[in-house]
């Protein structure tokens, strides 16, 4: 049984060494899969013999990675055992005065265990804090950006991991201020979540890191991005957290404009006003386009309240928060129009049982009476008497009679 049992970790071992192997001989490979072992017969036949390593358990070519589902349990046992072994030692010579303590050695074991472990077990949070502390140390831009290909690969095959996308977040404050290609840098990471979102459907902590990138990019970036993100935002209109993206661009425009508005002319503003009648026409668009979409009409709340509160008169701030004001008056009076017309077109559903049109009524019964309670009483009082209250309240208590108290307000 004892013999077994030292086979049975010698092979692991064996495993382990062939994996570390592997990916120390191609440190740029950056797509990692786990497939089932009858996938490897598939996969050897397209490679013929280019194949740059293959065997029972291991597949690598073109820098891709393959792992066999029947070596994961072994090898993810014997890389956390390798791992917390190895960290131990390091700490426990760390703080000792010991010449013959071969720190490079050390470092370099947990360096190359964590990477392993970390490659078939993403959220093994000491590890990636190890690797932290070893980097930090040693303050080489070279080993920041091998961090970046790190978090990169665990991200190919697990795109919503939060300890990755944290682990790029400290890579690249650590690179800020010491980098002349920073914004190189941040370009390509924004490239880097616009790739996983397409592939990772709703992927709430890609777009949150893609909004942190904003506060590290310069004005011409952010316009680039404001540009850019529009065409892929048009087509994934059911996913909120790309107009949420959206929102953070634009509003970083407008901060700049406030910080900048004693030293400029007003030019600065004529370019913010283009940005959100732009963006407010291009999303009215689109929700006509797309009947029902939710996120369509969170976006239009944010652009309505910009507008109302950076460039319309004879309205006071409702807010708590600075406000740059405009040189630009828009009249109140014309947008409102624009959005009753807005929501009476959206209100008509037709005789026939597609629910989003039910859906596109109650989120434009909804919208309007939020914007009802962003201007002053007898203004939100105009506002919805604009609408055909009448057949628009029926039709909202037959398609949602749980919100009939809401409806009621309508009336008001």
């Amino acid at each position: 049984m004892r013999e077994e049992s030292m086979t049975s970790k010698g092979n692991s071992l064996k495993l382990l060494n062939e994996f570390e192997l592997i990916l120390e001989s191609d440190p740029l490979i950056d797509e990692l899969g786990f497939i089932h072992p009858s996938q490897f017969v598939t996969l050897n036949k397209e490679a013929a013999s280019s194949l740059e390593h293959e065997d029972a358990n291991f597949w690598s070519r073109d820098h891709k990675l393959a792992i066999s589902t029947d070596v994961l349990l072994p090898l993810y046992k014997v890389a956390k055992d390798a791992f917390l072994y190895a960290i131990s030692q390091y700490k426990r010579h760390e703080n000792r005065l010991d010449a013959s303590w071969d720190e490079s050695n050390l470092e370099s074991e947990v360096m190359k265990h964590s990477k392993a472990l970390l490659l078939l077990s993403c959220d093994f949070g000491t590890a990636w804090n190890s690797r932290k502390l070893i980097v930090s140390k040693k303050q080489h831009m070279l080993i920041f950006l091998e961090e970046l290909l790190l978090s990169a690969l665990v991200l190919s095959y697990s795109p919503k991991s939060e300890q990755a996308w944290c682990h790029r977040r400290w890579a690249i404050k650590m690179i800020s201020g010491k980098c002349s290609t920073l914004q190189d840098i941040v370009g390509k990471e924004s490239e880097l979540v616009e790739k996983i979102a397409e592939r990772s459907k709703m992927n709430y902590r890609a777009w949150n890191h893609r909004c942190w990138l904003v506060s590290y990019m310069t004005r011409e970036q952010v316009l680039h991005e404001l540009k850019k993100s529009r065409n892929w935002a048009g087509l994934h209109v059911a996913d909120n957290s790309c107009f949420h993206y959206r929102t953070r661009l634009m509003l970083r425009v407008r901060e700049e404009c406030c910080h900048k508005l004693e030293d400029e002319t007003s030019d600065g503003n004529d370019e913010i006003y283009q940005i959100w009648q732009e963006e407010l026409d291009w999303n009215e668009a689109l929700i006509k386009r797309y009947v029902g979409r939710e996120a369509l009409w969170l976006h239009r709340r944010f652009l309505s309240l910009s507008w109302i509160r950076h460039f319309t008169t004879n309205l006071g701030d409702t807010s708590n928060h600075r406000v740059c004001k405009s040189s630009i008056n828009a009249d109140i009076g014309i947008f409102m129009d624009n959005e009753s017309r807005l929501a009476n077109s959206c209100s008509m559903v037709p005789d026939n049982d597609f629910e989003d049109f039910q859906a596109q009524a109650i989120y434009s019964a909804t919208y309007i009476l939020w914007l009802a309670k962003q201007i002053s009483d007898s203004q939100g009082i105009e506002l919805l008497e604009k609408l055909n209250v009448g057949s628009l309240k029926t039709m909202l208590n037959m398609a949602c009679p749980e919100r009939s108290s809401l409806w009621d307000i309508l009336n008001g």
